[in-house]
């Protein structure tokens, strides 16, 4: 099996490259990005030598580069590429409409004429909008994204089902909860929170910080989308979740409980503006289909995610020496969730 693999070099993206080639000896891998900010090729450092993979720098949105790859036969394309930090979308939403729809729209024409097998769109919970105290989202909830990035994953997907039901494209969607785990961008909450109390800084807590977010380890992700991308129905749409709901001021002092930190450390900050309240996630299709369930219990795979990035020191370093803050949280970088 020779699979596209777009945004490879992101955190999500990283890590399923990383278990395809474990666990599937035979595939072949291409990963397409465009090596922004979150990009990063040292997630991939111990697989750039493995024959069965290769580099190709470059945006999708770049139609004629799209285009020319899928002249290679390829059994599968799936798309991580995308603008994805919140903040980010709120400074500048017109980053996120390129790369997020028209990204994704290049992507889809490209499958279309070079009648691509299997074309998988990796989206996000964030695009159902936020859910009261009780519920869940399921694949038919409507979608209400309330954030310039979950409106772009919105539009995405929307265009991604038009081009099943308008061309017949055999596509599937996935949509996850928040994920964690090694490798993750250090402006996301867990590692930022992880490499702030490390150094001894406030860890700078939204509002309240009684926002709920439904938690998944990357590594059940990844297992969820090999399973969808062999077995799962064309057309459909799959939610995969941890079935893990915590406030986000107890993962903050969850953290600094592993680390031997003080709670004093927390540090609450203005909101950021329309923050969705809480994501949870019914995944009882994707059980029920395919006999998927996260396996990797939240403590567990958090004090593990902890040990990552006291073991990583340089990786996260450079990262947040050379990342360029939100221009309103300048000395203080601010989390997605």
């Amino acid at each position: 099996m020779q699979i596209l693999v777009t945004g490879g070099a992101g955190f999500i993206g990283s890590n399923f490259i990383r278990h395809l080639l474990a666990t599937e000896p035979a595939c072949r891998i291409v990963n397409l990005d465009k090596l922004t900010y979150a990009g990063n090729l040292e997630n991939l450092a111990d697989v750039e030598r493995d024959p069965r993979y290769r580099f190709i720098k470059g945006s999708i949105c770049d139609a004629p580069l799209v285009d020319g790859l899928l002249n290679d036969r390829f059994d599968a394309v799936i798309n991580f590429a995308a603008e994805s930090h919140v903040d980010r979308s709120i400074q500048d939403a017109r980053t996120f409409a390129e790369t997020n729809v028209l990204g994704t729209q290049t992507i889809l024409e490209a499958c279309r004429r070079h009648r691509v097998p299997r074309m998988m769109q990796v989206s996000t919970d964030e695009v159902y909008g936020s859910l009261g105290p009780s519920g869940r989202f399921t694949e038919a909830s409507p979608l209400h994204p309330n954030s310039p990035y979950a409106a772009s994953k919105a539009a995405a997907d929307l265009l991604v089902a038009a081009y099943f039901h308008t061309y017949g494209l055999p596509v599937i969607i996935t949509r996850s909860s928040n994920n964690y785990g090694p490798y993750q961008f250090p402006e996301k909450i867990i590692p930022l929170f992880i490499t702030n109390a490390l150094t001894g800084e406030p860890l700078p807590l939204y509002g309240d910080g009684l926002h709920v977010r439904d938690w998944l380890h990357v590594q059940d992700h990844c297992e969820a989308l090999a399973l969808i991308l062999r077995n799962g129905m064309t057309g459909e749409i799959y939610n995969i979740g941890g079935n893990c709901e915590r406030a986000n001021i107890d993962v903050a002092r969850l953290i600094l409980s592993a680390l031997g930190k003080p709670d004093a450390l927390i540090a609450h900050v203005k909101d950021r503006l329309g923050h969705d309240r809480r994501y949870a996630l019914d995944t009882s299709k994707v059980e029920r289909a395919l006999g998927w369930k996260p396996r990797i219990p939240f403590e567990t795979g958090l004090k593990e995610t902890v040990c990552w990035y006291e073991g990583h020191v340089t990786w996260w370093t450079r990262i947040k020496e050379g990342s360029e803050p939100l221009p309103q949280h300048r000395g203080m970088t601010c989390p997605q969730h």
